[in-house]
């Protein structure tokens, strides 16, 4: 199982972190007034568990979160090298990392404390964030139809919220709002295949520069679950830091 990457600076463009202090003190303080859930992950390990964050001492600069129900979870918790938060508070994915934990109080109870992250990840729009995936290798997503066949077409893109298909020729049973089923495609460099639902959500018809005509279908994942979310968004990051090298 892959994990969410640490976060570097050099993985993520300036307008998906937020950095200082302050404006990170007041977004977990949001955070744990909603009791929005966190996954942590323990260091590079693939150990993870559920979480709450509980508040945020500014004076201190430390934030609080909830006990794993779990006390072996919580003493490798303890000892782990650094911890890696990610939650979809409203839908939208939130990353952070701090070190280890340490023991604390909150409100009459046991919890754990770290201090503030230095900056937190937040994928305003997860549209936004979407690579265009190489055509000369391309990626085949290979889904049931409604009504029984297999659907196989090649990826155009991918964000963490969907993906784009190019099709010569549409199936009869390709429309708006249905539901692809039991759909996978195999990433470059994976040896996993990722495991997704789709609905559809717009078919729309070109015309190439050499005069022929295709469609591309835009789909939503339905459900996509946490583990495939993170593999997704490590991979897009990796690609997207690979391309800006290449710019210079």
């Amino acid at each position: 199982m892959n994990h969410p990457a640490p976060l570097a600076d050099s993985d993520f463009e300036d307008r998906f972190l937020i950095v200082g202090q302050t404006p990170i003190r007041f977004m977990l303080a949001g955070y744990a007034r909603d009791a929005v859930g966190f996954s942590v992950r323990l260091g590079t390990a693939e150990t993870q568990f559920m979480t709450t964050l509980l508040g945020v001492d500014a004076d201190k600069g430390r934030l609080y979160f909830d006990y794993s129900g779990s006390p072996e979870m919580n003493r490798l918790a303890l000892s782990a090298d650094h911890l890696v938060f990610a939650g979809r508070p409203e839908g939208i994915h939130v990353q952070f990392q701090t070190p280890a934990p340490v023991e604390a109080r909150f409100d009459g109870g046991r919890a754990f404390s770290v201090p503030l992250p230095r900056q937190v990840l937040r994928l305003q729009r997860r549209e936004s964030f979407r690579i265009d995936l190489p055509q000369a290798r391309p990626v085949q997503l290979s889904a049931s139809l409604p009504g029984g066949g297999t659907l196989s077409l090649p990826l155009h893109d991918l964000s963490v919220a969907g993906l784009g298909l190019t099709a010569g020729v549409l199936p009869e049973t390709l429309l708006e709002d249905v539901v692809l089923a039991r759909g996978r495609f195999l990433l470059p460099d994976e040896v996993q295949p990722t495991l997704v639902d789709l609905r559809i959500r717009h078919l729309t018809e070109q015309t190439a520069r050499n005069g022929q005509r295709h469609w591309r279908i835009g789909c939503a994942f339905v459900d996509l679950p946490v583990a495939e979310e993170h593999r997704l968004q490590r991979y897009i990051v990796r690609i997207e830091h690979e391309r800006r090298e290449l710019l210079g």
